[in-house]
């Protein structure tokens, strides 16, 4: 009897211990994969809206199976810091601007920051929607990153507390851009001095006189309220600013398969989304800005935006080298550019 009870004892030991076991196995597969999501925009812009739609379309897709966390607004990290940040796997995506790419030693995605390259979103979009942007993307992957897709945020006016009808009034302002030699390249050829410094410092430098003025598509000029030290907007849509969506290689190639196909699914439907916002959003932000009769808005004759764009395109000639004299012509010829 004792011996029996002993047994007995013994495997409803076993079975509490299995049970137990069951329950924290189950409990482990139920947590889900966390992807931390950094950008340094504020929630309200075309990346800000994008990166949340991303996060929805992914929980729903995925049924909880991922938890997408966005940081927006330099929250973890600003942009010098965010893309070493991702290839070390302290945040899983990042949707850094295309003008970032050069201190990781791939210097083609200048390209992107070359003025008045594109003429419209359709020009744009044969780019980085075609075979050019698909091979820019995978130049990444020697790095530990996985280019995803693009994302419009728009193209470029000029601000500043002085009237900028013609490119010889940027003369000797100080106009603040992102760490481009390409984007140095063309504030010099306009007679400015370039300033590199972070977005989340530009609206206080703004302020305080650091700088004179910069360069930003109207949802960063609205959104960031730069407009409210800025008396002057002149619409040059001379260049353009956009992101790629990246995400860490080694964590999205651990990623169980399904679930990888259900977050391709959502990046892809997200990028329908962000472009379309960004065109959608800088239409209503450039007119809010004009609304607010803090800056008076220039818009250019074509005539007039020819003038700036005669004093800017030799930027394409003079930084060849360095970006790929056969890389620009493959887009000429696939936008059917015009000097």
């Amino acid at each position: 009897m004792g011996k029996c009870m002993t047994i007995s004892g013994k495997m409803m030991l076993l079975l509490a211990i299995a049970a137990v076991f069951a329950f924290t196995s189950n409990a482990m597969a139920a947590d889900p994969i966390i992807i931390k999501f950094s950008h340094v925009v504020a929630v309200d812009t075309p990346k800000g809206e994008a990166a949340e739609y991303f996060k929805k379309l992914a929980e729903e897709r995925t049924k909880g199976a991922v938890k997408v966390e966005v940081y927006p607004n330099s929250q973890l990290y600003k942009d010098k810091e965010e893309m070493e940040a991702l290839q070390m796997g302290a945040v899983q995506m990042l949707a850094p601007s295309l003008a970032k790419f050069a201190p990781l030693g791939v210097k083609e995605f200048e390209l992107f920051d070359l003025p008045f390259i594109f003429n419209d979103y359709d020009e744009l979009h044969k780019i980085t929607l075609g075979p050019v942007g698909k091979k820019l993307l995978d130049k990444l992957q020697p790095k530990g990153i996985i280019g995803l897709a693009y994302w419009d945020n728009g193209f470029k006016v000029m601000s500043a507390n002085k009237p900028l009808k013609v490119p010889t009034d940027c003369k000797g302002l100080k106009m603040r851009i992102q760490s481009s030699k390409i984007l140095d390249a063309q504030m010099r050829a306009l007679g400015s001095i370039p300033q590199v410094m972070a977005f989340s410092e530009v609206y206080q430098a703004l302020q305080t006189g650091v700088v004179d003025g910069t360069e930003n598509p109207p949802s960063n000029l609205y959104t960031q309220k730069m407009f409210e030290v800025q008396k002057y907007v002149t619409v040059s849509n001379h260049g353009y600013l956009g992101y790629a969506v990246l995400v860490n290689k080694k964590f999205w190639e651990g990623l169980p398969a399904d679930i990888r196909t259900q977050l391709d699914s959502a990046m892809a439907d997200s990028t329908i989304f962000a472009n379309d916002i960004a065109k959608k959003n800088n239409e209503k932000d450039l007119a809010s800005v004009a609304a607010s009769g803090k800056s008076e808005i220039i818009k250019l004759t074509p005539e007039e935006r020819q003038v700036w764009k005669d004093a800017l395109v030799p930027v394409h000639d003079k930084m060849a080298s360095r970006i790929g004299k056969d890389l620009i012509q493959e887009v000429y010829q696939a936008t059917n550019f015009k000097k």
